[in-house]
């Protein structure tokens, strides 16, 4: 019996896109080793005051919805001809590692000074993930004091002016996973993530705050059969990122798989929401090449997606590549690279990339775990020194990038 997600690379391992953030995990925790060549170069305060900002500009901007532009290649507020730039940051973890709903009903004043501390930067976007077992009460039930938690974060966010890139389902903590959760087989699994998906989406339809649902992190199907229960990758600094959407493919084409598992959980949040925008977070190794491939074909899955979303860390000398990759998801829908930070590549090759991929994507989104950028730079250890500097340059590129599409 195979218990592999298809073929694999020289080291019969996953790619390590997560091995990459367990590192960065790690390292923030002071328990892991990075190396990292990147300028540094030294950013005012002043120049962190002129891109604080809590709302936005036109105070009526906030009543509107984000939606694809007539180009079909980049989005605007709805009603108008204004371009919205979706650019920020994944919020997926505090400073000490924590998932944001271990301490988001404790400790709502921590979580509102990370959301402000990222609006600083002129942030347009947030990346929240939600774990599905710490909302899922039952294969068609949600837990009602997780929904009003949820609420009152997009309240929060809506107050410093940022809108969320909301991402569910996740099993990141395997500790937060209900066994029925795991023992559910195909059909019984699926719709209990169209219930998570529907019954999220009807509290959330009314809300202008939400940029787009993400309906799952970077989802896989294998190849051949897995273990009864063995729903998520292979963990990475205690977090598992990658999940399977079924056990057994059973003659059934992968590509075949995903497409059907997409248009279930899209049609589910379709009954009940018609207007907000709908992606999936996917690997680099989604494309149809040879080698490891996660089965999320673009092709397959695109015609079911409002945009395609991203996850791409650039390396050093291959930049190249990385676009060519970039360009793989180019159906004629707009481009979000969902994650992205110059962990295999100096912090110029990063912004290098990102400069390049405006050709193709039309949003970005980097990583910040609620600290201050300065502070972080003035810490006198090196791997905070090289968080904040990545912080502020992103978000320095990505200021004038939005400031170009809005001419």
């Amino acid at each position: 019996m195979r218990t592999d997600c298809g073929p694999k690379n020289d080291s019969g391992r996953f790619p390590d896109r997560r091995a990459i953030l367990a590192s960065l995990a790690g390292m923030l925790a002071g328990t892991g080793s990075f190396a990292l060549s990147a300028t540094m170069r030294p950013t005012s305060a002043a120049g962190s005051c002129e891109a604080q900002r809590f709302g936005p500009s036109d105070p009526s901007d906030a009543e509107r919805f984000v939606e694809v532009d007539a180009s079909k290649r980049g989005f605007r507020l709805s009603g108008t001809d204004r371009a919205f730039v979706p650019w920020g940051f994944n919020y997926d973890h505090d400073p000490q590692g924590r998932l944001i709903e271990d301490y988001w009903e404790d400790e709502p004043e921590l979580v509102e000074t990370h959301l402000k501390r990222i609006a600083e930067t002129g942030a347009t976007v947030v990346r929240i993930h939600l774990q599905a077992g710490r909302f899922l009460l039952a294969p068609d039930r949600l837990d009602a004091a997780g929904l009003d938690r949820l609420m009152r974060l997009i309240e929060a966010c809506t107050r410093v002016g940022l809108r969320i890139d909301l991402t569910g389902l996740g099993c990141y903590h395997r500790a937060d996973v209900p066994p029925w959760y795991d023992a559910l087989d195909e059909t019984g699994r699926w719709a209990a993530q169209a219930t998570f998906w529907r019954r999220v989406a009807e509290r959330c339809a009314s809300s202008p705050a939400i940029f787009c649902y993400d309906l799952m992190n970077e989802p896989v199907v294998p190849g051949g059969s897995r273990e009864a229960g063995a729903w998520l990758g292979p963990d990475f600094a205690g977090k598992h990122f990658v999940q399977f959407v079924t056990l057994e493919q059973r003659g059934r084409e992968r590509r075949e798989i995903a497409s059907a598992w997409t248009e279930k959980l899209v049609s589910a949040i379709r009954e009940v929401d018609s207007r907000h925008l709908i992606t999936i977070g996917l690997v680099d190794w989604s494309l149809p090449r040879p080698g490891l491939t996660s089965g999320f074909e673009p092709e397959a899955i695109g015609r079911h997606l409002d945009f395609l979303a991203v996850h791409l860390y650039p390396e050093t000398g291959k930049i190249d590549q990385a676009i060519e990759t970039l360009a793989g998801f180019d159906l004629g829908k707009p481009i979000v690279i969902e994650e992205t930070f110059p962990l295999r590549c100096s912090a110029d090759e990063a912004l290098e990339f990102l400069e390049r991929s405006r050709r193709i994507a039309s949003g970005w989104l980097s990583f910040h775990w609620g600290d201050d950028p300065a502070a972080l730079r003035r810490s006198g250890e090196l791997r905070d020194a090289i968080v904040g500097d990545w912080i502020e340059r992103f978000a320095d590129r990505m200021r004038r990038t939005a400031a170009e599409g809005n001419e």
